[in-house]
């Protein structure tokens, strides 16, 4: 798991530097970086969902997945489990859990990330994801000088996530075939896009609540 642990190490490096930029942004600085970000997350969930198969189980899972977290209102346990976090931590960001949520989907839900794990968890080389840590770690500083602390604590889900799919490549590796790995990226492009959304204060979409259809996607292409 060195490539994940880089990584996460790159994403709190990146995390650290962009929140030492934050102190001397101005308001309408960071309104300007808000909407760049919002714009970039856009942008990276258009170019995921470009190359979209199967589009009816992608929409049922979709479908079903933000029905599951809405029942278990994810946003709900997401937030109070932040606000925990940000008095344990004598945190006064406002925007707390969503540079939390933002960085979690841009460093996580890709093609990259998944191939990255499996490769290294059937015993390949580290290299992609090594690749990968340098550009989640250019990333984070842009994001932590717009959200604050949550990108740099986004390193443990992070590690988290992407440490599971190597260990599960490790034992069972042809599980994620192809066809997986593109669900997973379609669905988690639309979730992006989502998030920019929000981001820009278009709508608010209740994003976390639609993260089980990641579950979902790859259950129903495992299935067919």
């Amino acid at each position: 798991m060195i490539g994940t642990l880089v990584n996460a190490g790159a994403v709190i490096a990146g995390g650290i530097v962009g929140l030492l930029l934050k102190k001397n942004m101005p308001g309408r600085i960071t309104t300007i970086y808000f909407q760049a970000v919002g714009l970039f997350t856009m942008a990276i969930g258009i170019s995921m969902v470009y190359k979209m198969e199967h589009i009816l189980i992608v929409v049922s899972s979709l479908a079903i997945g933000s029905l599951l977290g809405e029942w278990w209102n994810l946003e709900g346990g997401a937030g109070k489990l932040s606000e925990y976090f940000k008095n344990k931590l004598h945190i006064g960001s406002d925007k707390f859990s969503e540079g939390l949520i933002t960085a979690f989907l841009l460093f996580c839900i890709g093609s990259m990330t998944i191939l990255g794990a499996i490769q290294e968890g059937t015993g390949g080389s580290p290299d992609l994801l090594m690749t990968k840590s340098l550009m989640d770690g250019f990333s984070s500083i842009l994001l932590a000088s717009a959200f604050g602390v949550g990108v740099v604590v986004s390193a443990i889900p992070l590690l988290i996530f992407q440490g599971g799919i190597t260990l599960l490549a490790m034992y069972a590796g042809s599980f994620f075939t192809p066809a997986i790995i593109q669900g997973l990226t379609s669905v988690g492009g639309i979730l992006l896009i989502g998030l920019g959304i929000n981001i820009l204060e278009i709508k608010k979409l209740r994003i976390m609540n639609m993260l089980p259809a990641l579950i979902i996607v790859a259950i129903l292409l495992w299935l067919i």
